[in-house]
């Protein structure tokens, strides 16, 4: 309550009320305070361990990629609770993203809308600084993209070139083909371009875990195709689900800002990702990570109900901040 009552209200004010100024702000001043965040994990625990695709993870609640892109506050997030964390998305080149404003807050519906575009320093740049962090303590995972200025036929090698050069510093890689907001990139979930990208990429991967990250805006027809993609070429495991182009759900006070381009994400998904997550467990053996509208503790025991083995948080943590990573390891742990 007093994150909700006091730290989110100043939070949300920064820069006029502008949500990047303050996620900016949150992750810088995360960044500098580091290790010395480590002391609260006693307090947002208990941990949750789980063994998921050869990896063990100390608590199941993860933090979602696109909080941290490049990777600046990598020390501080496992004292707030999480048990893994995922950044990026990353892409070989580095980028400035689309255009400002293209973050946009929907707090009567929980919601967020973002068009963000991948704006982050690059692969190289990333793997420098992963290496200069060192172990966290929990897994690092890495979501790669495809730049923008690279063709979409010339997208594997993007791939490629930024899994070779994370590899020596990541847990595992999740590879984003399923965010709105770079032109082409969401057709790479189509099953022919999928099965030439991920099967180079889980040749190079060679033991490190290899994950695809699927959009909830997929047919289950669709979804099924995937899934023999990733099963054909031994795909350690899903994430479902990224943003969403749908604009169900909204409150009638967030309805002003439907229009706006982007992925929506936060409570209006948490329903879609459900079901999504409830038909890849059924239809497949593949691990999944849940992520997408988790809002609270009861959200993530559905996730996990539904047949998620870890889930990961973004827009319930804006939110909610860190009493809700400690209320679902709680509510885990009292399972």
């Amino acid at each position: 309550m007093v994150y909700q009552q006091l730290v989110r209200r100043v939070l949300f004010s920064l820069g006029g009320g502008d949500p990047e100024v303050a996620h900016e702000r949150t992750v810088g001043a995360l960044a500098r305070l580091g290790p010395a965040v480590r002391p609260l994990r006693k307090v947002l625990g208990p941990q949750t361990p789980a063994t998921v695709f050869g990896l063990r993870f100390p608590s199941r609640v993860g933090l979602a990629a696109g909080m941290d892109k490049d990777g600046r506050a990598l020390r501080a997030w496992p004292g707030l609770g999480f048990g893994f964390v995922e950044v990026g998305t990353v892409t070989r080149h580095a980028q400035p993203g689309n255009p400002k404003p293209r973050l946009f807050r929907l707090p009567d519906s929980g919601a967020v809308i973002n068009r963000m575009g991948f704006n982050n320093a690059g692969a190289d740049a990333l793997a420098v600084r992963l290496a200069l962090t060192g172990p966290i303590g929990v897994p690092i995972g890495v979501s790669i993209g495809k730049s923008k200025v690279t063709p979409v036929e010339d997208a594997v090698e993007d791939y490629l070139h930024s899994l070779r050069v994370l590899k020596p510093h990541a847990d595992y890689f999740a590879v984003n083909v399923s965010s709105p907001n770079t032109p082409g990139l969401r057709g790479l979930q189509d099953r022919g371009a999928l099965d030439e990208l991920v099967g180079a990429l889980a040749q190079e991967a060679d033991g490190t875990p290899l994950l695809v990250k699927i959009a909830p805006d997929l047919t289950e027809d669709a979804i099924a195709e995937v899934l023999q993609v990733c099963t054909d070429h031994a795909v350690d495991g899903l994430i479902a689900t990224n943003t969403t182009l749908s604009r169900d759900g909204l409150a009638d006070r967030d309805a002003r800002l439907a229009p706006q381009a982007g992925g929506l994400s936060g409570a209006p998904l948490t329903a879609r990702a459900l079901e999504v997550v409830s038909f890849v467990a059924k239809e497949s053996d593949l691990p999944v990570i849940g992520v997408g509208g988790i809002m609270t503790p009861d959200d993530a025991l559905r996730m996990l109900d539904a047949g998620a083995a870890l889930v990961q948080l973004y827009t319930g943590f804006i939110y909610s901040g860190p009493a809700l990573v400690r209320g679902i390891n709680r509510a885990i742990a009292k399972r």
